[in-house]
Protein backbone atom coordinates (compact mmCIF):
# COMPACT_ATOMS: atom_id res chain seq x y z
CA UNK A 1 0.00 0.00 0.00
CA UNK A 2 1.45 3.22 -1.09
CA UNK A 3 1.87 5.88 1.47
CA UNK A 4 -0.91 8.35 -0.24
CA UNK A 5 -3.02 4.90 -0.10
CA UNK A 6 -2.60 4.63 3.63
CA UNK A 7 -3.72 8.36 3.80
CA UNK A 8 -6.39 8.01 1.82
CA UNK A 9 -8.03 5.09 4.12
CA UNK A 10 -8.23 7.85 7.35
CA UNK A 11 -10.50 9.93 5.03
CA UNK A 12 -13.78 8.17 6.31
CA UNK A 13 -17.15 9.41 4.86
CA UNK A 14 -14.47 10.96 1.74
CA UNK A 15 -14.48 9.37 -1.53
CA UNK A 16 -11.03 7.69 -2.12
CA UNK A 17 -10.46 8.87 -5.48
CA UNK A 18 -10.26 12.69 -4.23
CA UNK A 19 -6.78 14.51 -3.74
CA UNK A 20 -6.19 15.21 0.21
CA UNK A 21 -5.77 18.26 1.61
CA UNK A 22 -3.23 18.94 4.65
CA UNK A 23 -2.41 22.74 5.11
CA UNK A 24 -0.23 23.62 7.81
CA UNK A 25 -2.17 25.51 9.96
CA UNK A 26 -1.17 26.44 13.72
CA UNK A 27 -1.59 29.91 14.70
CA UNK A 28 -4.27 30.17 12.00
CA UNK A 29 -6.12 27.13 14.15
CA UNK A 30 -5.51 28.54 17.04
CA UNK A 31 -6.94 32.08 16.04
CA UNK A 32 -10.12 30.04 14.72
CA UNK A 33 -10.24 28.41 17.93
CA UNK A 34 -10.24 31.90 19.54
CA UNK A 35 -7.30 31.57 21.66
CA UNK A 36 -3.59 33.54 22.13
CA UNK A 37 -1.27 30.91 20.20
CA UNK A 38 0.59 31.10 23.54
CA UNK A 39 -2.15 28.88 24.89
CA UNK A 40 -1.82 26.55 21.55
CA UNK A 41 2.04 25.95 22.58
CA UNK A 42 2.05 25.68 26.27
CA UNK A 43 -1.09 23.51 26.68
CA UNK A 44 -1.65 20.35 24.74
CA UNK A 45 -5.07 20.31 25.55
CA UNK A 46 -5.52 23.34 23.68
CA UNK A 47 -3.84 22.69 20.50
CA UNK A 48 -6.23 19.52 20.03
CA UNK A 49 -8.75 21.31 21.33
CA UNK A 50 -7.92 23.89 17.96
CA UNK A 51 -6.65 21.47 15.51
CA UNK A 52 -9.56 19.33 15.90
CA UNK A 53 -11.89 22.33 15.25
CA UNK A 54 -10.36 23.67 12.36
CA UNK A 55 -10.03 19.85 10.36
CA UNK A 56 -13.66 19.33 11.25
CA UNK A 57 -14.49 23.15 10.37
CA UNK A 58 -12.63 23.67 7.20
CA UNK A 59 -12.50 19.71 6.31
CA UNK A 60 -8.68 19.48 6.39
CA UNK A 61 -7.45 15.63 6.16
CA UNK A 62 -5.17 15.78 9.06
CA UNK A 63 -4.22 17.12 12.47
CA UNK A 64 -0.69 18.84 13.01
CA UNK A 65 1.34 18.64 16.40
CA UNK A 66 4.02 21.21 15.22
CA UNK A 67 3.62 24.41 17.44
CA UNK A 68 7.49 25.82 17.79
CA UNK A 69 11.02 25.56 17.86
CA UNK A 70 11.53 25.35 21.61
CA UNK A 71 10.03 21.62 22.79
CA UNK A 72 13.61 20.27 22.75
CA UNK A 73 15.78 22.79 23.55
CA UNK A 74 13.37 23.50 26.94
CA UNK A 75 13.30 19.94 28.05
CA UNK A 76 17.38 19.93 27.18
CA UNK A 77 18.28 22.74 28.01
CA UNK A 78 15.74 24.76 29.85
CA UNK A 79 13.94 27.92 28.90
CA UNK A 80 16.90 30.59 29.50
CA UNK A 81 17.48 31.45 25.90
CA UNK A 82 13.45 31.01 24.95
CA UNK A 83 11.74 34.47 24.99
CA UNK A 84 7.84 33.89 24.70
CA UNK A 85 5.39 36.16 23.27
CA UNK A 86 1.22 36.07 23.50
CA UNK A 87 0.14 35.75 20.63
CA UNK A 88 3.00 34.26 18.12
CA UNK A 89 5.11 30.97 18.57
CA UNK A 90 8.30 31.44 21.19
CA UNK A 91 12.01 31.95 19.57
CA UNK A 92 15.23 31.43 20.63
CA UNK A 93 17.09 34.10 21.51
CA UNK A 94 20.57 34.19 19.80
CA UNK A 95 22.19 36.32 22.45
CA UNK A 96 21.11 33.82 25.26
CA UNK A 97 21.62 30.45 23.24
CA UNK A 98 22.12 27.23 25.74
CA UNK A 99 25.37 26.98 23.66
CA UNK A 100 26.71 30.21 23.39
CA UNK A 101 29.62 27.85 25.38
CA UNK A 102 30.31 24.68 23.09
CA UNK A 103 31.98 23.18 26.30
CA UNK A 104 28.78 22.88 27.48
CA UNK A 105 27.18 20.01 24.72
CA UNK A 106 29.22 17.71 26.64
CA UNK A 107 26.99 17.95 29.82
CA UNK A 108 23.40 17.62 27.33
CA UNK A 109 21.42 14.46 28.47
CA UNK A 110 18.93 12.69 25.72
CA UNK A 111 15.45 13.85 27.25
CA UNK A 112 13.17 11.49 28.22
CA UNK A 113 10.30 12.50 25.99
CA UNK A 114 7.85 10.92 28.54
CA UNK A 115 9.09 13.04 31.80
CA UNK A 116 6.64 15.86 32.15
CA UNK A 117 8.49 18.78 29.90
CA UNK A 118 6.83 20.23 26.74
CA UNK A 119 8.06 17.41 24.77
CA UNK A 120 5.50 15.34 27.03
CA UNK A 121 3.13 17.77 26.09
CA UNK A 122 2.79 17.34 22.88
CA UNK A 123 2.45 13.48 23.20
CA UNK A 124 -0.15 14.40 25.40
CA UNK A 125 -1.91 16.79 22.73
CA UNK A 126 -1.87 13.69 20.31
CA UNK A 127 -3.24 11.03 22.93
CA UNK A 128 -6.17 13.39 22.90
CA UNK A 129 -6.41 13.25 18.94
CA UNK A 130 -6.44 10.27 18.88
CA UNK A 131 -8.86 9.39 21.39
CA UNK A 132 -11.44 11.88 19.55
CA UNK A 133 -10.91 11.02 16.14
CA UNK A 134 -8.10 8.56 15.65
CA UNK A 135 -9.02 7.08 12.16
CA UNK A 136 -10.69 9.23 10.94
CA UNK A 137 -7.62 11.54 9.98
CA UNK A 138 -3.97 11.64 9.59
CA UNK A 139 -2.51 12.58 13.21
CA UNK A 140 1.03 14.17 12.32
CA UNK A 141 3.68 13.76 14.97
CA UNK A 142 6.53 16.27 14.66
CA UNK A 143 10.21 16.04 16.01
CA UNK A 144 12.97 19.04 15.11
CA UNK A 145 15.44 18.15 12.26
CA UNK A 146 19.36 17.49 13.03
CA UNK A 147 20.07 20.89 11.61
CA UNK A 148 16.95 22.37 13.45
CA UNK A 149 17.67 21.72 16.71
CA UNK A 150 21.34 22.35 16.44
CA UNK A 151 20.53 25.45 15.76
CA UNK A 152 17.82 26.24 17.94
CA UNK A 153 20.61 25.30 20.70
CA UNK A 154 23.47 26.86 19.25
CA UNK A 155 21.75 29.70 17.78
CA UNK A 156 21.45 30.36 13.43
CA UNK A 157 24.28 32.42 12.95
CA UNK A 158 27.00 30.57 15.36
CA UNK A 159 26.35 27.30 14.10
CA UNK A 160 26.78 28.34 10.34
CA UNK A 161 30.09 29.85 11.36
CA UNK A 162 30.89 26.52 13.23
CA UNK A 163 30.46 24.53 9.54
CA UNK A 164 33.70 26.18 8.71
CA UNK A 165 35.55 27.20 11.97
CA UNK A 166 34.88 23.83 14.33
CA UNK A 167 33.30 20.98 11.59
CA UNK A 168 34.25 18.73 14.77
CA UNK A 169 31.63 20.50 16.69
CA UNK A 170 29.32 20.63 14.24
CA UNK A 171 29.67 16.46 13.81
CA UNK A 172 28.90 16.32 17.84
CA UNK A 173 25.92 18.74 18.04
CA UNK A 174 24.14 16.95 14.84
CA UNK A 175 24.52 13.81 15.92
CA UNK A 176 23.15 14.50 19.26
CA UNK A 177 20.22 16.56 17.71
CA UNK A 178 19.55 12.83 15.70
CA UNK A 179 19.65 11.02 19.18
CA UNK A 180 16.63 13.25 20.78
CA UNK A 181 14.70 12.68 17.83
CA UNK A 182 14.75 9.08 17.57
CA UNK A 183 13.23 8.17 20.91
CA UNK A 184 10.75 11.48 20.37
CA UNK A 185 9.60 9.63 17.28
CA UNK A 186 9.11 6.24 18.70
CA UNK A 187 7.36 7.59 21.42
CA UNK A 188 4.73 9.48 19.37
CA UNK A 189 4.42 6.67 17.02
CA UNK A 190 3.31 4.86 20.34
CA UNK A 191 0.87 7.69 21.29
CA UNK A 192 -0.67 6.68 17.97
CA UNK A 193 0.92 9.09 15.36
CA UNK A 194 0.13 7.83 11.10
CA UNK A 195 2.86 10.20 10.29
CA UNK A 196 6.01 11.86 11.68
CA UNK A 197 6.96 15.19 9.96
CA UNK A 198 10.73 16.27 10.64
CA UNK A 199 11.47 19.93 10.22
CA UNK A 200 14.79 20.90 9.20
CA UNK A 201 14.53 24.50 7.69
CA UNK A 202 17.60 25.81 8.38
CA UNK A 203 19.34 23.38 5.42
CA UNK A 204 17.43 25.68 2.84
CA UNK A 205 20.40 27.48 4.48
CA UNK A 206 23.83 25.30 3.47
CA UNK A 207 25.07 24.30 -0.27
CA UNK A 208 25.04 20.69 -1.51
CA UNK A 209 28.33 19.80 -0.26
CA UNK A 210 27.82 20.86 3.59
CA UNK A 211 23.89 19.54 3.19
CA UNK A 212 25.65 15.97 2.00
CA UNK A 213 28.62 16.09 4.20
CA UNK A 214 26.94 17.25 7.51
CA UNK A 215 23.27 17.18 7.06
CA UNK A 216 21.88 14.42 5.28
CA UNK A 217 23.51 11.73 6.86
CA UNK A 218 22.18 12.62 9.79
CA UNK A 219 18.34 13.31 8.63
CA UNK A 220 19.14 9.31 7.36
CA UNK A 221 20.14 8.13 10.54
CA UNK A 222 16.48 9.49 11.84
CA UNK A 223 14.43 8.93 9.42
CA UNK A 224 15.80 4.99 8.57
CA UNK A 225 15.56 4.26 12.27
CA UNK A 226 11.83 5.32 11.95
CA UNK A 227 11.34 3.03 9.17
CA UNK A 228 12.94 -0.02 10.33
CA UNK A 229 10.98 0.11 13.71
CA UNK A 230 7.58 1.11 12.22
CA UNK A 231 7.57 0.54 8.28
CA UNK A 232 3.99 1.57 8.40
CA UNK A 233 4.53 4.69 9.50
CA UNK A 234 4.83 7.55 6.89
CA UNK A 235 7.33 9.87 7.11
CA UNK A 236 7.26 13.30 6.07
CA UNK A 237 10.14 15.95 5.68
CA UNK A 238 9.73 19.79 5.56
CA UNK A 239 12.10 22.11 5.04
CA UNK A 240 11.26 25.70 4.52
CA UNK A 241 12.86 27.81 1.86
CA UNK A 242 14.24 27.12 -1.89
CA UNK A 243 16.08 23.30 -1.59
CA UNK A 244 16.69 23.32 -4.80
CA UNK A 245 19.71 22.45 -4.97
CA UNK A 246 19.82 19.52 -1.97
CA UNK A 247 17.15 17.73 -4.54
CA UNK A 248 19.00 14.87 -5.22
CA UNK A 249 20.72 14.28 -1.79
CA UNK A 250 17.26 14.53 -0.23
CA UNK A 251 15.98 12.08 -2.82
CA UNK A 252 18.23 9.11 -1.11
CA UNK A 253 16.33 9.62 2.10
CA UNK A 254 13.35 7.60 3.42
CA UNK A 255 10.88 9.97 2.71
CA UNK A 256 7.18 9.39 1.86
CA UNK A 257 5.91 12.75 1.84
CA UNK A 258 7.97 16.05 0.80
CA UNK A 259 6.58 19.27 1.79
CA UNK A 260 7.78 21.50 -0.50
CA UNK A 261 7.93 25.99 0.11
CA UNK A 262 6.70 28.10 -2.85
CA UNK A 263 10.13 29.30 -3.79
CA UNK A 264 10.93 25.75 -5.10
CA UNK A 265 10.88 24.92 -8.45
CA UNK A 266 8.29 22.14 -8.66
CA UNK A 267 9.22 20.98 -12.45
CA UNK A 268 12.29 20.48 -11.11
CA UNK A 269 11.33 18.77 -7.53
CA UNK A 270 9.64 16.37 -9.51
CA UNK A 271 12.68 15.64 -12.00
CA UNK A 272 14.94 15.27 -9.63
CA UNK A 273 12.70 13.16 -6.30
CA UNK A 274 11.31 11.05 -9.12
CA UNK A 275 7.77 10.47 -10.36
CA UNK A 276 6.38 8.44 -7.15
CA UNK A 277 7.60 10.14 -4.40
CA UNK A 278 4.55 12.46 -3.01
CA UNK A 279 4.65 15.97 -3.09
CA UNK A 280 3.40 18.20 -1.06
CA UNK A 281 2.51 21.70 -1.10
CA UNK A 282 4.57 24.62 -3.56
CA UNK A 283 0.82 27.05 -2.86
CA UNK A 284 2.38 30.39 -1.69
CA UNK A 285 1.35 31.65 1.28
CA UNK A 286 2.14 35.10 0.86
CA UNK A 287 1.30 36.55 -2.90
CA UNK A 288 -1.79 33.67 -3.52
CA UNK A 289 -3.31 32.63 -0.14
CA UNK A 290 -2.95 35.80 2.15
CA UNK A 291 -3.06 38.63 -1.02
CA UNK A 292 -4.92 36.57 -3.38
CA UNK A 293 -8.56 35.62 -4.26
CA UNK A 294 -10.20 32.20 -3.71
CA UNK A 295 -9.94 31.84 -7.59
CA UNK A 296 -5.99 32.41 -7.39
CA UNK A 297 -5.98 30.18 -5.03
CA UNK A 298 -7.85 27.19 -6.95
CA UNK A 299 -5.83 27.91 -9.95
CA UNK A 300 -2.43 27.69 -7.93
CA UNK A 301 -3.23 24.38 -6.11
CA UNK A 302 -4.36 23.42 -9.50
CA UNK A 303 -1.00 24.51 -11.41
CA UNK A 304 0.78 22.21 -8.33
CA UNK A 305 -1.42 19.07 -9.24
CA UNK A 306 -0.59 19.71 -12.45
CA UNK A 307 3.16 19.43 -12.19
CA UNK A 308 3.21 17.06 -9.01
CA UNK A 309 0.80 14.55 -10.86
CA UNK A 310 -1.36 11.79 -9.12
CA UNK A 311 1.57 11.45 -6.40
CA UNK A 312 0.44 15.05 -4.66
CA UNK A 313 -1.08 16.60 -1.55
CA UNK A 314 -2.72 19.72 -1.80
CA UNK A 315 -0.84 21.78 0.86
CA UNK A 316 0.38 25.43 1.74
CA UNK A 317 4.24 25.79 1.18
CA UNK A 318 4.44 26.44 4.76
CA UNK A 319 2.80 28.19 7.36
CA UNK A 320 -1.06 29.05 6.77
CA UNK A 321 -1.15 33.21 8.11
CA UNK A 322 -3.42 33.54 10.38
CA UNK A 323 -4.37 36.55 8.77
CA UNK A 324 -5.65 34.26 5.55
CA UNK A 325 -8.87 34.71 4.97
CA UNK A 326 -11.30 31.67 5.40
CA UNK A 327 -12.35 31.71 2.01
CA UNK A 328 -8.91 31.84 0.63
CA UNK A 329 -8.59 28.31 2.71
CA UNK A 330 -11.57 26.56 1.95
CA UNK A 331 -10.62 27.58 -1.90
CA UNK A 332 -7.34 25.40 -1.47
CA UNK A 333 -9.65 22.64 0.46
CA UNK A 334 -12.08 22.78 -2.17
CA UNK A 335 -9.71 22.07 -5.19
CA UNK A 336 -8.80 18.82 -3.53
CA UNK A 337 -12.15 17.65 -3.09
CA UNK A 338 -13.17 18.59 -6.69
CA UNK A 339 -10.47 17.23 -8.36
CA UNK A 340 -8.90 13.30 -8.48
CA UNK A 341 -5.33 11.94 -8.58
Amino acid sequence: MTPLERIRNTLVGKPVDCLSAQPMVMMFAAKHAGMPYIDYTKDGRKMAEAQLKVSRDFDIDCLLTCSDPAREVIDIAGDGSVAWFEDQGPVIDEERAALLDTRLLKTFQIPDPLGGGRMHDRIKSIELMVKEIGGHRSIVGWIEGPLALAQELRGLNHVMMDFIEDPGFVDDLLDFSADVAIPYAHAQIAAGVDTIGMSDAAASLIGPVFYRRFVQPRQMRVLSAIKAAHPEVITRLHMCGLTDPLFEAMAELPVDIFELDFPVNLELARLKLGPNRVISGNVSTVSTLLTGSPESVYQEAGRCHGISGANHIVNSGCEVSPMTSPENLRALIRYARENQP
